[in-house]
């Protein structure tokens, strides 16, 4: 009795001869298998010629080896005469021998890895070779039919899959253990990518079969008449019954398998160079590696939408808000179905952390940046590098509206990914380049200088259109105008405009700069945010701080004679330049603007040239109103201790309530308190706080320094014109400090030390010519700013009476 054939020989023959048709293809069929068996005779015999080559070097050296073993003795041995060669050969070549042992087993390692590999790849390439050869047996009506071929093929594709799976485990041990076989790791590579290089367009071909099979894509010209709009536009893959719907998913889920397989291949090195077992097993970086190209499966079914969708673009060139409404439609209305039929696929392949809904998102928004970049921006950049066009404005305003309906777009469609299953959050970065249109500037980096050119010239034109208005520039606040000095003064915690007294174009140009920097926020990475905001907003502001810098420069603060419309407009630059960098250092502190710059600031130039700006132009301001005050009060300053009329008659009252503040300080007194006021109401509360206090200090210290001290000869009644004068210039100071006799320290202790009792001012005298003990004298007094010699001058300059 014979034995019946085997399974796999029933399978086979069924496969080829399923119909009586099919015995007319015998004789072909024999001879593909005789070439087929001869071919594997000549591989096999060409492997055991390698194998008695190997085994042949072996033995030779297995051989020499034992030679060289067999003249080892003990140590302490008798060594026969005839030895004692090979004894010292064993003292000097033991080491040498060691390591020649070490390389013949490492040759035996080498060759076994070979065979190995030589035995998996080969089993590749025959399942690839086979699905090749029944490829051209499938037809188009026999995609659906249920046949024993397509379950065949189907099935050698998942075992090819199986095969690359095992070459790589293979490989990555290889790797690891051996880093030094980099060729043979390179031959296998090789030898891998020309069969996975025939393997993926056919798995893609026969899946586009099966699409086409099922009617993918639908018809997307289902426009309601009546009601001017598209209704729902039938899903396919929804309306599958129960049998295609099978088909469909060992067909989707075979392709997936063969991408995760590809990913593996291309994020090995990585897995070997993180040198880790931990690392080396990781699916963290497969799943980034399928993530950042999509899914072939789901891509497969935008590209026919897509050559369906552009029919309609070239219809709408000069209306790109069709295109991204007409997109976003279509990714819409197949969100559902692309959901409930794809996704159960996809955690089925243990892809985790992948959204259906955000891979068909994916790949919708890279159809349309693929066409954006042939037919949309060429033409733009050809018509904006034209400089002799009269429409570059036209130009400009179409390209800024393309980059609006982009932003617009991205937002929309960003909501229609992340309305499905949860992502991991350490591919957010990766997917959110693949979901925006403003990748297409990553390829084109001149387009995006382009981009932010334009924005900058929009944003110049408002600007200057705006300080044509002499009102832009205008400071005049009457809320705080009416404000009491006192109470005006102790607002220090500036935050808006208002509070800074800044003009209303510095609000203007912070809000226009930050308009662009809230464009920019689209770019998917943050160099090319970097570059947009240098290149634009940065830009433009220091265009306007230029332009604040000119229009100080040309009020002439330094004049003596400082009038009050220089000072206005100095003081409204100032605020502007203060409220200018208030606003940079929070946009700095905003976690949107981290690590922006070089030193983790995208605005550290700009702050510090709004820093010195204000400084230097304070400066210029204490400068001219110092010397506009010495101007005036020269001649009083020069005739202090000198007055005519100070040596009265020993019984003559000295009456200080009544005293008069002397003729010579009342205009330069005046003009003083003019100054202040007009800078109390102009100024920021802050830099006004610092100008006072700074004006004061320079006052005292040229009337102090003006007054010639050990040659004067101050009276009773000098002293009281003395104090009088001064209350007088304390008092215009009052109003925003109490006591402002503190920022007054030399005039204040020189009259401490003029109105002491002559019995008192005699023995301080005495005790500061002593050396020793003068520093603690000047303490006790209460005096801290003038020194020894100073006082010493300020003593002798009293006159006592009688």
């Amino acid at each position: 009795m014979s034995t019946p054939p085997s399974a796999s020989l029933r399978g086979f023959l069924d496969a080829h001869f399923a119909s009586p048709d099919d015995l007319a293809a015998a004789p072909a069929l024999a001879e593909l298998l005789r070439r087929e068996c001869a071919e594997l005779d000549a591989s096999l015999r060409r492997l055991e010629a390698q194998l008695r080559i190997a085994a042949a070097s072996w033995l030779a050296r297995s051989t020499g080896a034992r030679s060289d073993l067999r003249h080892i003795r003990p140590t302490g041995g008798a060594v026969d005469a005839e030895d004692e060669g090979a004894e010292t050969v064993r003292k000097l070549g033991l080491p040498a021998l060691v390591r020649e042992i070490q390389r013949i087993d490492t040759i035996r390692l080498y060759a076994e890895a070979t065979l190995q590999l030589e035995a998996l790849v080969g089993n590749l390439e025959d399942v690839v070779f086979s699905i090749v050869r029944q490829a051209s047996k499938l037809n188009l009506p026999s995609i659906l039919r249920k046949s024993n071929e397509a379950e065949l093929k189907h099935a050698k594709l998942l075992n090819a899959v199986n095969a690359v799976r095992d070459i790589e485990r293979e490989l990555v041990r290889v790797s690891t253990s051996r880093p030094k076989w980099t060729s043979l790791v390179m031959a296998v590579d090789s030898r891998v990518e020309k069969t996975l290089a025939i393997l993926r367009p056919q798995a893609l071909t026969d899946y586009r079969a099966l699409l086409a099979a099922l009617g993918w894509p639908p018809s997307l010209s289902s426009q309601d008449t009546e009601n001017d709009k598209y209704s729902q536009i039938p899903n396919p893959l929804v309306l599958m019954n129960e049998e295609n719907k099978e088909k469909y998913s060992q067909s989707f889920l075979a392709l997936c398998a063969l991408q995760h397989v590809q990913a593996n291949r291309e994020v090995r090195p990585c897995q070997i160079a993180a040198a880790t077992p931990a690392l080396a097993d990781s699916k963290y970086f497969d799943k980034t590696a399928c993530l950042e190209n999509g899914l072939w499966a789901i891509d497969e079914l935008v590209h026919p939408v897509a050559s369906r969708m552009e029919y309609h673009f070239a219809k709408w060139s000069e209306q790109p808000e069709f295109i991204f409404t007409l997109v976003y439609k279509i990714t819409k209305d197949f969100m559902d179905g692309v959901d409930d039929i794809l996704q159960p696929l996809i955690d089925h392949a243990r892809l985790a952390g992948l959204s259906a809904k955000e891979s068909w998102v994916t790949g919708m928004v890279k159809m349309l940046v693929g066409y954006l970049e042939r037919q949309i921006f060429p033409a733009l950049v050809t018509s904006n590098q034209d400089q002799t066009t009269d429409a570059k404005p036209e130009v400009e305003s179409s390209w800024m509206h393309l980059n609006d309906l982009m932003i617009s777009f991205d937002k929309r469609m960003q909501l229609l990914a992340d309305s499905g299953i949860q992502k991991i959050a350490s591919l957010s970065e990766g997917l959110s380049r693949s979901l925006s249109v403003f990748s297409i500037y990553i390829e084109h980096p001149d387009w995006l200088q382009i981009w932010a050119g334009v924005e900058l010239s929009s944003a110049q034109d408002k600007l200057k259109s705006e300080m044509e208005d002499e009102t832009s520039w205008s400071c005049s606040d009457s809320q705080h105008d009416q404000l009491g000095h006192m109470e005006n003064s102790i607002k220090f915690l500036l935050s808006t405009r208002e509070d800074y007294k800044a003009p209303p174009v510095s609000e203007f140009v912070v809000k226009t700069a930050l308009s662009m920097i809230e464009r920019g926020r689209a770019l998917p990475n943050r160099g090319m945010q970097i570059h947009y905001n240098r290149s634009s907003a940065v830009k433009f502001l220091n265009d306007f701080f230029l332009v604040l810098c000119d229009r100080c420069e040309a009020m002439q603060l330094s004049n003596t004679a400082l009038e009050d419309q220089s000072l206005s407009k100095a003081s409204c630059a100032i605020n502007a330049a203060r409220y200018c960098e208030n606003v940079l250092r929070e946009w700095d502190e905003d976690t949107a603007f981290l690590d922006m710059g070089p030193q983790g600031s995208l605005f550290t130039d700009e702050i510090s040239f709004l820093v010195k700006l204000g400084a230097n132009y304070l400066e210029q301001i204490l400068s001219a109103i110092l010397l506009e005050f010495e101007d005036l009060s020269w001649e009083y300053v020069q005739n202090i201790g000198s007055w005519r009329g100070q040596t009265a008659v020993e019984d003559q009252i000295l009456d200080e309530e009544n005293a008069g503040v002397s003729l010579g300080f009342i205009a330069s007194l005046d003009v003083l308190t003019d100054r202040i006021t007009k800078l109390k109401q102009y100024l920021n509360s802050k830099d006004f706080l610092d100008l006072w206090r700074s004006i004061a200090e320079g006052l005292d210290y040229f009337i102090y320094s003006s007054i010639r001290w050990g040659e004067v000869n101050f009276s009773d009644t000098g002293v009281i014109q003395l104090r009088v004068d001064t209350k007088a210039l304390l008092h215009i100071f009052r109003p925003f400090c109490s006591r402002p006799e503190a920022f007054f320290p030399f005039l204040s202790e020189s009259l401490r030390l003029l109105t002491m009792k002559k019995s008192d001012a005699h023995y301080l005298l005495e005790m500061l010519t002593d050396d020793t003990r003068s520093n603690s004298c000047l303490k006790h007094q209460g005096l801290h700013n003038v020194n020894a010699g100073q006082a010493v001058k300020i003593l002798r300059s009293r006159k006592f009476g009688g």
